[in-house]
């Protein structure tokens, strides 16, 4: 960030008074531009034992699989935005069910919000922003063509979770492994 959102002058990284982090600060209005991280809703779309996959049809990751999720708006519950991503990328609506996971993604700033949701019809499809939209079995899940880490542990927990009968809350840290320094 250079310039001020609120007055357009240049900012400065520095602490502010009170303060604990490094933050944009305007040398001229004084504002304090917080960046804080982003929150990714999505669900886990499911149906007889099943769970409903997107092939991205845009950047990052175009190509591989994920599960419907995307960026919480302004203005919505994470209930609504989750489904509300479900519909954008597989063109269908779901039933919404309880809230199953939190994965905190600390190096790129960001959370993901997952449901489970059960698919009531077969009429999904591709939209702009999934080049195809599939149910898969465990066994038929494209393990190495994954788009993101979350959707391997989302997956990995619904699945041991079927065998048990239980879907219990996750929440989870997933970090990048730190590169051995020589």
């Amino acid at each position: 960030m250079k310039y001020c959102s609120s007055c357009g002058n240049q900012v400065e990284l520095k602490i502010p008074k009170n303060d604990t982090h490094l933050r944009y600060c305007c040398k001229s209005c004084e504002a304090i531009h917080y960046q804080n991280p982003n929150i990714v809703v999505g669900t886990i779309p499911v149906k007889d034992q099943t769970i409903l996959l997107c092939r991205r049809a845009i950047h990052p990751r175009y190509g591989l699989w994920t599960l419907p999720a995307g960026f919480l708006e302004n203005g919505e519950t994470i209930e609504q935005g989750a489904f509300r991503e479900t519909l954008e990328e597989t063109n269908t609506k779901v039933k919404m069910k309880n809230l199953y996971a939190i994965y905190n993604i600390p190096q790129i700033g960001q959370v993901y919000i997952l449901y489970l949701a059960e698919v009531m019809q077969n009429n999904f499809g591709p939209t702009s922003e999934s080049l195809e939209v599939k149910f898969f079995k465990k066994e038929e899940i494209l393990w190495e063509e994954l788009a993101f880490p979350f959707v391997k542990n989302a997956l990995d927990h619904y699945f041991n979770d079927l065998k048990n009968g239980k879907f219990s809350l996750k929440i989870e840290i997933i970090e990048r492994p730190k590169s051995p320094r020589n």
